[in-house]
């Protein structure tokens, strides 16, 4: 098997018509040694993003067309597939797309930093609403970029709108929240009255 961006080229150019067919973009493919084997590690993603269905189905199409091929040579290999995720950088113009509504940070090439919310993209550049003010980033001008991970407040619950559900909860039984519905233990469910 050759080695370093060779390897990865050959692996590349045959999986990229078959992860194509299924609807998915190759977005890196990672040969790392790990003892006497070589972890291959395929990134892949789609718009819409990717099910864990469509990983299993791609990692059985992928080891299929390698098992018929002599790329990854006589030695032992471990396949992965996997999605992108979140962590890792906003490279292309489809990055950019699927990540319409999420929170980015960019690093510039002039070393100034924004976070914004990605709010529209195409081949040239990204808009962002960073607090309120719209800004358009050309992508020439970003170092590098990353989406950043939120955790959402919970909403508090519309007290009348608990109220609504709980005018219909008696048909299932009573609600043990409910001191008017609860049981009271000196109540005999026997007992006819």
């Amino acid at each position: 098997m050759p080695s370093g961006s060779a390897a990865r080229d050959q692996v590349a150019d045959l999986l990229a018509p078959v992860l194509a067919d299924a609807g998915l973009d190759l977005e890196s493919v990672d040969l790392t040694p790990a003892g006497r084997r070589t972890v291959l590690r395929i990134v892949v993603d789609a718009d819409g993003g990717v099910t864990l269905d469509q990983l299993a189905d791609t990692s059985r199409a992928v080891a299929k067309v390698l098992d018929a091929s002599d790329v990854m040579g006589a030695g032992s290999y471990t396949l992965e597939v996997t999605s992108r995720g979140v962590d890792r950088p906003l490279t292309e113009p489809r990055h950019w797309r699927r990540n319409i509504g999420r929170l980015v940070k960019i690093v510039q090439l002039d070393g100034s930093q924004l976070l914004g919310r990605v709010t529209a993209a195409d081949e040239s550049g990204v808009d962002l609403d960073a607090d309120g003010v719209e800004h358009r980033v050309d992508y020439a001008g970003v170092a590098k970029a990353r989406v950043q991970v939120e955790f959402s407040k919970i909403t508090p619950v519309d007290a009348d709108a608990e109220d609504a559900e709980d005018a219909g909860d008696d048909a299932d039984g009573p609600d043990l929240d409910d001191p008017d519905d609860a049981a009271h233990p000196d109540d005999d469910p026997d007992e006819k009255g």
